[in-house]
């Protein structure tokens, strides 16, 4: 970038623009992808869902903004929002984004099991919070239907080269039940031996369970138990089909 801190430069010859966040927080509940959404109190879009969010002040970095707003917006405890892995998914910058000036926004994604419910009430500019199933997700505020789409598409590509699927699995289970992560998250249905033999191929991702077994329904054989192994990362990865039954 050429110029410099100057004689020359004139800081009132370009215009003022606000700095947001944005974050799309996504959890599996009863065997659906969920998102956190905040109903706007305030115009622009007063009563429309929106992810929560808002604007950075002058002494925060991005992310500090995001805990923060997310904190205000959503009332979930501290512990929990300062414990979030939070993933910069990526900037929106195009001019007419918000009808009220120009802004843009850092966006942030994280996919976390066990998450509480909001508060009743939510704060800042807006007025509840809650957990929405991403297929009910319709017309979102402001460009957060192209933010949702983009963190999703994230998370999805974060099962395939990460152990994360196994966070929300019980501490001991089934291949079946670590398949249905990935089945919700990547919204389609998998062809069950071809994973058991790509998850039992990738070292350190499971480890089984001596003689633990588990009656999952039917008239078949208890299915074997497994834990977490002691991979981070999965070499080969598990990527998704290129073909499938889509749900």
């Amino acid at each position: 970038m050429s110029g410099g801190v100057g004689p020359e430069y004139d800081p009132h010859a370009f215009a003022p623009f606000a700095v947001a966040v944005d974050l799309a927080v996504f959890t599996v509940r009863a065997g659906a992808l969920h998102v956190l959404l905040i109903r706007r109190a305030q115009e622009p879009y007063a009563g429309s869902w929106a992810l929560p969010g808002g604007f950075v002040l002058p002494a925060e970095s991005a992310e500090t903004a995001a805990r923060r707003e997310l904190a205000e917006e959503t009332g979930l405890p501290d512990r929990v929002v300062a414990g979030l892995h939070l993933e910069q998914l990526r900037t929106y910058s195009e001019p007419d984004r918000d009808p009220r000036m120009r802004v843009v926004s850092v966006a942030f994604t994280a996919l976390v099991p066990d998450m509480p419910e909001p508060a009743e009430e939510g704060g800042g500019d807006a007025d509840r919070a809650r957990w929405v199933p991403v297929g009910d997700v319709t017309r979102p505020a402001f460009d957060h239907a192209d933010i949702l789409a983009d963190a999703r598409e994230r998370i999805r590509s974060k099962l395939e080269y990460t152990c994360l699927a196994t966070a929300f699995c019980p501490p001991e289970f089934t291949l079946g039940e670590l398949q249905a992560v990935y089945e919700t998250v990547w919204d389609t249905v998998l062809d069950r031996p071809n994973f058991r033999r790509k998850v039992l191929a990738t070292p350190g991702f499971v480890e089984p369970v001596p003689g633990a077994a588990r009656l999952t329904g039917g008239r078949g054989k208890p299915a074997a138990l497994h834990r977490r192994g002691p991979a981070t990362t999965l070499h080969p990865p598990l990527l998704r089909p290129t073909e499938g039954h889509q749900r």
